[in-house]
């Protein structure tokens, strides 16, 4: 396999707007994060999940993922009162695909 690259400097966003699937993605996280780093974004979507979906306490939700209560509040603090909106976009998004 021949790669060419263009000199051409692309963001991190631009790089993950151009994958076409999650297989894509997933391989492309696999290569950019180590492992720790990649659990830690997966244990943080997975909080924001069951914050967002469930009436559950920080407690069940540390019980449910193993994660640290800090790393609960963290994500709880930027699901409701931050105004990145970046959780709230990828659940509304979710949402309007189920109904």
């Amino acid at each position: 396999m021949t790669i060419t690259y263009n000199q051409k400097s692309i963001t991190l966003s631009e790089a993950l707007l151009s994958l076409k699937n999650t297989n894509d993605l997933d391989v492309f996280l696999i290569d950019l994060c180590t492992p720790s780093e990649l659990r830690a974004l997966k244990e943080r979507w997975r909080v924001c999940q069951l914050l967002a979906c469930k009436n559950l306490s920080y407690r069940e939700v540390h019980k449910i993922t193993g994660a640290s209560l800090t790393t609960i509040g963290r994500v709880a603090r930027f699901l409701r009162d931050e105004s990145y909106g970046g959780y709230r976009n990828i659940l509304k998004n979710e949402e309007s695909k189920n109904v």
